[in-house]
C-alpha cells in the first residue's frame, strides 16, 4: 500500500472512532495535527489526510477543526508544540512519523494519538501490533525496510556506482535505523558509504564529515541523499 493510501486510511478509519464520541459533548470536535516538516513540504499528506476525513463524513470547518502544528525539521520544538496541543484539549492528535508521535506520547496518556510509524514496537510506542494499550494507535509502514531496495535500484541505474553520501539529520531518531540499514546494503555490494549528518538548511550547505572521509570524492562516486528530516528522499 502507497504512503498516500496510509494516510487516507490514517485520516478517515482510525481517526473517526475519538470524534464519534467528542461529537456527543460539543459541536465542532478539534484534531490537533502534529508534524515534524514544513506545511508545504506535507502538502500532499494534509491533502489525503483531509480525504479521509470527508470519506468518513468529516470535513473541516464544517463538522470537525483542525488545530495544524509545524516543527519544520526543527525537532527539538516538538515538545513544546504537543504540549499546546493537549494544553487546548484537543480530541485527538495525529502525527505521521517517529519524532511528533514521540512527543505526543509524552505530552498526554489520555488524549487518544493515532499515528503514522515504522516500527511502533521497536519504537517503544506501542506494546503489539494486535493490542496496542495505552491511548496510541495507527499504522505501521515500511520506510526503513525500502531503504535497501533504494540502493539496490541505484545501483542498477547506476552500474559504475561505487561510493553513497548519504545526508542525515542527527536529531531525527529513525535516522540511524536508516544508516545501519544503507550501510548492511551496501556491504553486500561491496559499495562505500559515507554518512553526512545535517540538522538544518544551513548545515546542509556544510554537512559535517568524518576527518576521514575529508577530500574529494572518487571519480566513481555517486550521492543517494535522503532528507530524514521530510521523510523524502532525492539523489544527484
Amino acid at each position: 500500500m502507497r504512503r498516500r493510501e496510509f494516510v487516507i486510511s490514517l485520516g478517515g478509519a482510525a481517526t473517526a472512532w475519538p470524534l464519534a464520541l467528542s461529537a456527543q459533548q460539543k459541536a465542532m470536535p478539534v484534531i490537533g495535527f502534529l508534524n515534524g516538516r514544513s506545511p508545504d513540504e506535507a502538502m500532499s499528506i494534509v491533502t489525503a489526510f483531509r480525504q479521509g476525513l470527508r470519506e468518513t463524513g468529516w470535513i473541516e470547518g464544517q463538522s470537525v477543526a483542525i488545530e495544524y502544528r509545524w516543527a519544520e525539521g526543527r525537532f527539538d520544538q516538538l515538545p513544546a508544540l504537543a504540549a499546546d496541543l493537549v494544553e487546548r484539549k484537543v480530541d485527538v492528535i495525529t502525527t505521521a512519523a517517529l519524532p511528533p508521535t514521540r512527543a505526543a506520547k509524552n505530552a498526554t496518556s489520555t488524549i487518544p494519538i493515532v499515528f503514522l510509524g515504522t516500527d511502533p514496537v521497536r519504537d517503544g510506542l506501542v506494546a503489539g501490533l494486535a493490542h496496542p494499550g495505552g491511548n496510541l494507535t495507527g499504522f505501521s509502514n515500511i520506510n526503513v525496510d525500502l531503504m535497501p531496495k533504494r540502493l539496490e535500484l541505484l545501483s542498477e541505474l547506476v552500474p559504475q556506482i561505487r561510493v553513497i553520501a548519504l545526508l542525515v539529520n542527527p536529531n531525527n531518531p529513525t535516522g540511524e535505523s536508516i544508516i545501519e540499514a544503507v550501510q548492511e546494503a551496501a556491504r553486500a555490494k561491496r559499495l562505500e558509504v559515507h554518512v553526512l549528518k545535517a540538522g538544518t538548511e544551513s548545515e546542509i550547505e556544510t554537512p559535517s564529515l568524518p576527518s576521514s572521509d575529508r577530500g574529494p570524492p572518487p571519480s566513481s562516486s555517486v550521492a543517494i541523499r535522503f532528507s530524514i528530516a521530510g521523510g523524502s528522499s532525492w539523489r544527484r
